[in-house]
């Protein structure tokens, strides 16, 4: 499975920015999906995962109520809407794919994409 995450850019806190990742094969319906991100100096932090049927989804505490995870599967493609942008929120962001049922943290994750910064000014 190869991951490719677009749509990440500078806003002004109180913004909003869509995040996508489009997924190469035909099985990431079999696969949850989750965002993580990596701010200068910091851990990887999981922010949002969704399981392979879009049933179940996860949030970490600093941005529930702010961000919403979902996914086509009929795209191959997850998405992340971002509301309500602090400056906190900003980092690099990564999709991810995994064929456990869900994903509780970076440890063993089977796909990485490729990051796309997303910068919040003050």
């Amino acid at each position: 499975v190869q991951l490719q995450a677009y749509g990440g850019g500078l806003v002004q806190a109180g913004g909003s920015l869509r995040l996508s990742c489009a997924a190469s094969g035909r099985t990431f319906g079999r696969y949850a999906m989750g965002w993580f991100r990596q701010a200068p100096g910091k851990e990887r932090e999981l922010v949002a995962a969704i399981s392979y049927s879009g049933g179940s989804t996860y949030y970490a505490d600093s941005v529930k109520g702010r961000f919403t995870i979902s996914r086509d599967n009929a795209k191959n493609t997850v998405y992340l809407q971002m509301n309500t942008l602090k400056p906190e929120d900003t980092a690099v962001y990564y999709c991810s794919a995994d064929r456990r049922p869900y994903i509780s943290g970076a440890t063993g994750i089977d796909y990485w994409g490729k990051g796309t910064q997303v910068t919040v000014s003050s």
